[in-house]
């Protein structure tokens, strides 16, 4: 999805983009045919030296100047095997564990990026690092002036895990909120359409005693966040969005690349840090998010210092260094992705 803002905002500039993957989804299939964006099935393992040399051939075929890389299993080798067939690379990131980096710019949108992660780069290789940079998708722009009203008391409560939440953490979530004492209580539930668990979580909808709304595979995020006072996330890319629609949150890490960020947020005190997911228990997280629900204030600080993190602009900012590498806007932009990169 982040790699879908980058393309969104080439196009506002009158540019195509290419999407090249070994493995997708219905789901991401038919959101990236509604974006008008061209889908490329490449036939090879991914990140092998076959890979980096049709990746690199497309390119050439289809007129790009530079080829963006965003999966976690993309390593050293293959951001150099792309410049030796003459591609300019732009490598997203979210760990910096690599051991080197040879891409001619690295991004990292997170609040926890810093120049120390990238000791290990060419030194003609520049960074484009923090929130500055988050690439939120094109339905996120509307919502760049709008200013929320903090409800005295917070009932509407937002789910939202990410597009696959293979721990099934959503349902584990919904189960607790019922622990929650707090009168006309609202949950909203949004799940990708990757989402394995659905069988699941219908079954925790029909037990759950209070009013509850699923929305699956939904493409107007913005409006639900705009319509909820609190929410639950996952502490991946949706905390960005969550950020600039000046939602508060709390934040719960399901995949290592999470933890970082969540820790940073929480020490930003944009957000409440719950910790991993296997380690949360329901006792936790009802008093947590209980003390968010009653408190006001706390609220409107945990609102305050996420906004001023985010202004929704990233993506245009990122193809404006890109820009300027070469003078004038390329007529397309390629993007390889990969299923687990967000």
């Amino acid at each position: 999805m982040r790699c879908l803002a980058l393309a969104q905002a080439w196009q506002d500039l009158g540019g195509n983009a290419v999407f090249a993957m070994t493995e997708s989804t219905a789901s991401v299939d038919q959101r990236l045919r509604s974006e008008a964006v061209e889908i490329v099935r490449l036939e090879t393992r991914a990140n092998s030296v076959r890979d980096a040399r049709d990746t690199s051939a497309l390119a050439r075929d289809c007129g790009a100047e530079w080829v963006v890389v965003d999966g976690y299993q993309f390593d050293p080798d293959y951001q150099r095997n792309l410049q030796l067939r003459g591609q300019k690379v732009l490598l997203v990131d979210d760990t910096g564990q690599s051991m080197q980096y040879f891409a001619d710019f690295v991004l990292n949108p997170n609040i926890q990026a810093n120049e120390k992660l990238y000791r290990n780069r060419r030194l003609s290789t520049r960074l484009l690092l923090g929130p500055a940079y988050a690439l939120l998708r094109r339905e996120f722009q509307n919502w760049r002036e709008w200013k929320r009203e903090v409800a005295p008391l917070a009932k509407k409560v937002l789910i939202i895990m990410g597009g696959s939440d293979s721990g099934n953490v959503t349902t584990f979530i919904l189960q607790t909120l019922q622990m929650v004492h707090i009168a006309g209580l609202e949950a909203t539930v949004a799940v990708g359409g990757s989402n394995p668990h659905w069988e699941s979580l219908k079954r925790a909808v029909s037990q759950f005693a209070g009013s509850v709304q699923v929305y699956r595979d939904v493409s107007d995020v913005p409006g639900l966040m705009a319509e909820t006072d609190v929410a639950i996330s996952a502490g991946g890319g949706t905390c960005y969005e969550l950020a600039l629609l000046q939602v508060p949150m709390l934040v719960i890490t399901v995949a290592e690349n999470q933890e970082s960020t969540c820790e940073a947020l929480a020490r930003e005190e944009a957000a409440v840090n719950l910790g991993w997911s296997h380690l949360l228990n329901s006792d936790r997280l009802v008093e947590s998010l209980q003390r968010v629900i009653v408190n006001r204030e706390l609220r409107q600080s945990l609102i305050n210092n996420a906004r001023n993190l985010v202004d929704g602009d990233g993506a245009r900012r990122v193809l404006d260094v890109l820009s300027l590498q070469r003078g004038q806007p390329a007529d397309v932009v390629t993007w390889r992705a990969e299923a687990g990169a967000e």
